[in-house]
């Protein structure tokens, strides 16, 4: 089976910069709407059962062992950051993105033109569904002539970790901990595989936005989406979370590490201290159970802080005072 990489790639900056140019600024691309705030759910602290055992997981990435864990009470979006949200901070503080910086970001092939693939030959070997778009960025997701006026309420993607730190401190919130992202998807669910239960589509029902089909050419879009969808479609957990499976992989703010949970304190558990790569959490509307079964609420993923892609985002946390 493929790495977890081939679904969110990791963004090798070195590569033959020839092909790379500066992005436009964003900003001027962004028509001017009223932000969207979906709002913050307040989630009580207490204990749950994290990580899984279940045989469809993948022991090699630290999902197991199912262990008890405490968290405090926190607040966190009801649904990733959306791009009217993220044009709000880019307009307020002027923020340039690490895509537009380096000048380039990973875009899906079946979402790329034509004539930026005929311009892009170079993909990563492991990895070819993968184009390396130069122009690609937030404002532009499929580079150069895209934009994000008719998809404000989707989740903002092309978004690395250190973006998506820089948009938590203008606006207040830091990115949550494994331990409080997990607990928040899982939405009062105790060990169940995604945050509805156990069945991927009770009753024939869709409830996320993941590939439909045979990855990577063909995507019959059954659940209504081949790209990112609104950050609220479809029915939201226990919690009032929605989109906790699918959609965009989302940026948690722990170090990764297969095995630093075994040692780790039970109560707020947090990463290693230092690390080469961050923690990622949800799967995306890439994932299938053909190569890329981490849709599953215990799932774990990672990638180097820097890296930004197609299918990339984040939610964001409060911390709530012991008296809150």
């Amino acid at each position: 089976m493929p790495d977890s990489a081939c679904c969110s790639p990791e963004a090798a900056r070195d590569l033959d910069g020839g092909s790379v140019q500066s992005s436009p600024d964003s900003g001027a691309r962004i028509r001017q709407v009223a932000s969207r705030r979906p709002g913050m759910a307040r989630i009580r602290g207490g204990e749950y059962r994290m990580g899984t055992e279940d045989r469809s997981g993948f022991p090699a990435d630290g999902e197991g062992p199912v262990r008890a864990v405490r968290v405090d009470t926190f607040r966190i979006d009801i649904a990733a950051v959306t791009n009217a949200q993220f044009a709000e901070f880019i307009t307020a503080s002027g923020y340039r993105t690490e895509a537009e910086t380096f000048g380039w970001s990973y875009v899906f092939h079946m979402l790329a033109s034509e004539e930026v693939k005929r311009r892009t030959p170079q993909r990563p070997d492991t990895t070819p569904w993968w184009v390396p778009v130069s122009g690609a960025s937030w404002a532009a997701p499929e580079g150069p002539g895209s934009d994000v006026d008719d998809r404000m309420d989707h989740p903002v993607i092309h978004v690395s970790w250190n973006d998506a730190v820089a948009y938590c401190a203008w606006a207040g919130t830091r990115l949550p901990t494994e331990a409080e992202w997990e607990y928040a998807a899982r939405g009062g669910l105790d060990q169940r595989r995604y945050p509805w239960g156990d069945k991927l589509t009770p009753k024939g029902e869709h409830r996320c936005n993941i590939w439909q089909g045979t990855f990577p050419e063909v995507n019959s879009s059954a659940d209504g989406w081949i790209g990112t969808a609104p950050v609220d479609a479809y029915k939201p957990n226990g919690f009032g979370l929605y989109n906790t499976s699918g959609n965009v992989w989302e940026w948690c703010a722990d170090w990764f590490s297969p095995s630093h949970h075994l040692r780790a304190e039970r109560r707020n558990p947090q990463g290693p201290a230092q690390g080469q790569r961050r923690v990622l959490r949800g799967g995306s509307y890439l994932c299938h159970r053909s190569y890329c079964n981490r849709y599953r609420v215990a799932a774990r993923s990672s990638n180097t802080p820097d890296s930004s892609a197609g299918n990339l985002g984040f939610r964001c946390v409060r911390s709530v005072p012991t008296s809150g």
